[in-house]
């Protein structure tokens, strides 16, 4: 499913707007929610205005818990560091119990951080590993989390989270794997930017990228995409 905006600050409006019907949802059924945020500047506004205090007061965000699509591994005061980032941009101002918010331990070794999350997830997951809502941007190049294109962590088959060696900057990452992201519930991928256009022409005619590995169980992703990203949205 797609929905398409003609510029990034609506596109943001209606991907916050979604998360709380989705969190609501999730909320009654389960009494619990269980998130995985992704880090760049395309889903930041989002946090922002889900920070707001109209969106912000309709979730009971005292029973969310916080999960991180990925991690440099930077301090977590670090600029780059996407724990930081996402705090200031949401969890800051929304009363989420700090023991709910499950950072990853980017000032750790990479494979020991990675050994951890792994434990921490499957504890806090169980062996179904149901994550309720993801939220994913996508790169320039149509990589997710901090899977990029033709590495060799797109093929692993076991693991939650792995640590990996990436092209971008900082090098080492932790991320989660395409069989934990693919038990989402529900993922919502958001997509802004000219520089984009290319990745998501390429994820269009079907092209083997990352993120178009990302294929849930229960429901097919939701796509909300600029008009900048894909000259088609209007």
């Amino acid at each position: 499913m797609k929905s398409s905006f003609f510029d990034p600050e609506t596109l943001a409006d209606a991907a916050a707007d979604r998360f709380v019907e989705v969190a609501t949802s999730c909320l009654v059924a389960r009494r619990r929610l269980v998130v995985a945020l992704a880090g760049g500047q395309t889903t930041i506004p989002v946090y922002q205005r889900l920070a707001s205090p109209d969106r912000a007061k309709r979730i009971d965000w005292r029973r969310v818990h916080v999960l991180f699509t990925d991690e440099r591994c930077v301090p977590p005061h670090h600029l780059l560091s996407n724990y930081r980032t996402i705090c200031e941009a949401l969890l800051d101002a929304v009363p989420v119990p700090s023991r709910s918010v499950h950072r990853v331990e980017g000032e750790w070794t990479p494979v020991a951080a990675a050994d951890f999350y792994e434990i921490e997830l499957r504890d806090l997951l169980g062996h179904r590993g149901m994550i309720d809502l993801a939220v994913l941007g996508v790169g320039a190049d149509g990589h997710i989390a901090s899977l990029f294109p033709r590495h060799q962590a797109l093929t692993e088959a076991k693991r939650w989270v792995l640590a990996v060696h990436t092209p971008a900057q900082p090098p080492w990452r932790v991320t989660m794997t395409l069989p934990l992201l693919n038990r989402a519930r529900n993922v919502l991928f958001v997509v802004t930017g000219r520089e984009k256009a290319e990745a998501y022409r390429g994820l269009s005619r079907g092209e083997d990228l990352p993120a178009s590995r990302i294929r849930p169980i229960d429901a097919p992703p939701i796509w909300y995409v600029d008009a900048s990203a894909d000259p088609d949205a209007s």
